[in-house]
């Protein structure tokens, strides 16, 4: 059917239900007015029941007073006459409202009409100028697809003249395949003439002379590795623990750090006592602006001439200390004015930041590095771990496991790189859930560092495995830089209390023979004596001294309990 007719049959649709509303509408008119005349009926009937009650009262009364009698019934008359007049009133009234509510439905059923009219004119036109917009685009396409076909021919005769060739070129190959063939059973034919005057002269066949052959080889290949086994596992008895700790004593040598001693709290001087009150503002307005705007805690005591920033996030706490040195400097303390700091002191921190980690990178050797891990690294510049700079704790990783890599004939730029970004994730724990070395294992991923340097970030705490020569020297540095006296807030009083704590919980378990707190105290070693304590026993001690040492001490990292129970039998040939 065409779209002029569905337009009709909808205009009609449409002026059917007009009609229909327009009747609706009639009716409720009518209802309406039956509805005033029924209540009108009602009047009067109340009202000629009130009058019958009232000539009723004077007929009981005429008894006794004529005149009264006289004029009851003059207003019973005239009672009378009201009541019809009210009901003519109201029949009047309803015929006039039943008049209006048909006109008034006519006239909306006519308004109704033409507003379907014109709705139906504009859709006729929309769907002719739709038409002719599809008739134009079935033009274009059919446009195109000859085009497609006539390209599409020339394509096919370009297929059928390069089968041609194709077909030819198969003709010279199957020639040739067939010259080869012939080339190739002459040269076995040869082959096999020459082996067997070679065995008849040998007098042993090929196959004989290659199995003495393979077993000489192979018996006189065993006996020198053998020999060369036993020479390389007596020099590695003798020398390895020698050269481990040659190589991490030179390294730690080698390496100058100076101590440090971070804090979570800034202090900030003040040139006179006067500039507290101009931080706190009237009624404390400047300080709590300042504490919603830098998110940093201000402490205002008693300390003369000073005030304290406290802040977790140690770059906001810069920010805030930085914000609030110069609304010290220009003098001109209020809200607003905070903010426009807050802002400059943002971006003069974030080029510290940047700063810092392009020294680091320097003092390093890495050149090529993503700039988002660049930024990262720099906000470490502020970030401590016991007191110890992040920053600083991954320069010092890296020249040591560079350092140890050289002595070893390792690859010692991507030993650099992985002992100084194994700590990268430590600038997102306050972001990202989880372990910082799996955080920053998937950050490096994301940026194109190397699996094997991805894999060393990951497991420098043993979350996963280590795998690799980098992984564990990455994990050799990094004890060397945390675990060196000095490098982290502890006092060596402290320390030598904690090791001799652990050894102390480990010593008094029945059946320890020894104890050896070892790697400053990351790990102890546990001897026991194995005619008192099976390996059940042992699994069970090493898990009690852990849960212990966790219920007592306090310590960076993680100490790692290693039970060893060992047996030996001596026994004399004579």
């Amino acid at each position: 059917m065409a779209p002029q007719y569905w337009v009709l049959v909808v205009a009609i649709v449409v002026l059917a239900v007009s009609v229909i509303v327009g009747l609706t509408l009639g009716a409720r008119a009518l209802r309406q007015l039956r509805t005033e005349r029924q209540d009108a009926h009602d009047r009067h009937e109340q009202e000629v029941g009130d009058a019958q009650a009232k000539v009723a009262d004077a007929n009981a009364k005429a008894a006794s007073v004529r005149a009264e009698a006289a004029a009851a019934k003059a207003e019973a008359a005239a009672a009378r006459a009201e009541a019809r007049r009210v009901l003519e009133n109201a029949h009047s009234e309803a015929d006039t409202i039943l008049e209006h509510a048909h006109r008034q439905a006519e006239a909306d059923v006519e308004q109704l009409r033409t507003a379907a009219r014109r709705s139906g004119e504009r859709e006729i036109a929309l769907l002719n100028a739709t038409v002719k917009e599809q008739s134009a685009e079935v033009e274009r396409r059919a446009a195109r697809i000859d085009e497609r076909e006539r390209l599409h021919s020339e394509e096919v005769e370009r297929l059928v003249e390069r089968e041609r060739r194709l077909v030819a070129l198969e003709a010279e190959l199957t020639k040739r395949e067939t010259s080869l063939r012939s080339r190739e059973s002459e040269v076995k034919a040869a082959e096999e003439t020459k082996r067997r005057e070679l065995e008849r002269i040998a007098g042993l066949s090929a196959d004989t002379a290659k199995s003495e052959l393979i077993d000489a080889i192979e018996g006189q290949a065993k006996r020198e590795a053998a020999i060369l086994i036993r020479d390389i596992e007596q020099d590695a008895r003798s020398t390895a623990d020698t050269r481990a700790r040659h190589i991490v004593v030179d390294a730690i040598q080698r390496i100058a750090s100076e101590q440090t001693a971070e804090s979570v709290v800034s202090v900030l001087h003040l040139p006179s006592d006067e500039m507290k009150g101009r931080i706190i503002g009237r009624e404390g307005r400047n300080i709590r602006a300042f504490e919603s705007t830098t998110g940093v805690n201000l402490i205002i005591d008693d300390t003369p001439e000073a005030v304290l920033l406290s802040c977790f996030d140690p770059v906001r706490r810069e920010v805030g200390r930085l914000t609030l040195e110069k609304l010290v400097l220009d003098g001109r303390i209020h809200p607003h004015r905070i903010e426009e700091v807050f802002d400059s002191a943002k971006n003069e921190v974030e080029r510290l930041c940047d700063r810092a980690a392009e020294e680091a990178l320097v003092d390093v050797g890495i050149t090529s590095i993503h700039p988002e891990l660049v930024k990262l690294l720099g906000r470490l510049r502020y970030r401590t771990s016991y007191g110890q700079n992040v920053l600083k704790h991954l320069v010092e990783t890296a020249h040591i496991a560079g350092i140890m890599a050289a002595e070893l004939g390792l690859d010692v730029p991507t030993m650099k790189r992985a002992a100084f970004l194994h700590d990268i994730g430590k600038a997102l724990t306050h972001e990202v859930e989880g372990s910082h070395a799996l955080i920053g294992a998937d950050v490096a991923r994301k940026y194109g560092e190397h699996e094997d340097i991805v894999h060393a970030i990951e497991a420098h705490h043993n979350e996963v495995p280590p795998q690799t020569i980098e992984a564990v020297l990455t994990q050799a540095s990094d004890a060397c830089s945390g675990g060196r006296p000095g490098a982290r807030r502890e006092s060596l009083e402290a320390y030598v209390k904690r090791l001799e704590r652990i050894e102390e919980i480990a010593g008094g378990k029945l059946g320890v023979e020894k104890v050896f707190a070892m790697q400053a105290g990351r790990e102890i070693r546990v001897m026991v004596r194995p005619d008192d304590i099976d390996d059940i026993g042992a699994a069970v001690l090493a898990r009690d001294v852990a849960k212990q040492i966790e219920e007592e001490l306090t310590y960076p990292g993680q100490i790692r309990v290693t039970v060893v129970r060992e047996s030996r039998v001596t026994e004399l040939a004579r």
